[in-house]
């Protein structure tokens, strides 16, 4: 893996660099070749909280876990972990739903156990400004209703916007407050 390392509002260390590269490189072992994209980790400080934020971009996916702690290495580990158990979690899941050859089940090693997962979801201000921070493109290949609500609960978001393969319409997943899942479908 190739690691993208910044910080906001710090200068990231060489050991910080280094422990990160070490930590997320215990990730490898999961895969049955180490993923060719570019790790990106942001490293930040705000109101005394030390926060990392990793994204890893895999075919048809995203890994992502957030953590802040008072401590920049705790953060790290419990990053780290989070993604762990993501990628135990989400390999049981492509295990039972996915059986066709070419989807994302080749991707992560058979020898590892479950786990359960804790999806971080993105802290979002206090503030109501209409202001517009961040622009996403993605690619949105033809997927089910169950893959995308898989897909939304990798990325660690409260919705997942998809080209549903049996209408051919955009739809988009999203987690309900009860915990369920609801469809929004254009007419």
């Amino acid at each position: 893996m190739k690691y993208n390392i910044r910080g906001q509002r710090m200068e990231v260390t060489d050991a910080l660099r280094d422990y990160v590269e070490k930590k997320l490189s215990r990730l490898e072992r999961y895969f049955e070749a180490p993923p060719q994209s570019d790790v990106n980790v942001t490293l930040s400080v705000t109101k005394g909280q030390q926060a990392v934020e990793v994204t890893i971009p895999l075919p048809g996916f995203y890994l992502r876990a957030e953590e802040k702690r008072e401590d920049m290495y705790a953060s790290i580990d419990y990053v780290v972990d989070k993604l762990e158990r993501q990628i135990r979690k989400h390999k049981t899941k492509i295990n039972r739903n996915f059986r066709h050859p070419d989807s994302a089940r080749a991707l992560f090693k058979e020898d590892f156990g479950g786990g359960q997962s804790t999806v971080s979801t993105l802290d979002r201000d206090e503030e109501d400004d209409l202001e517009l921070v961040r622009t996403k493109k993605f690619n949105m290949k033809p997927m089910n209703v169950e893959e995308a609500i898989l897909q939304m609960d990798l990325v660690g978001h409260n919705f997942f916007v998809f080209t549903n393969d049996v209408t051919k319409e955009i739809s988009v997943v999203y987690r309900r407050h009860d915990g369920k899942y609801g469809l929004i479908e254009a007419e």
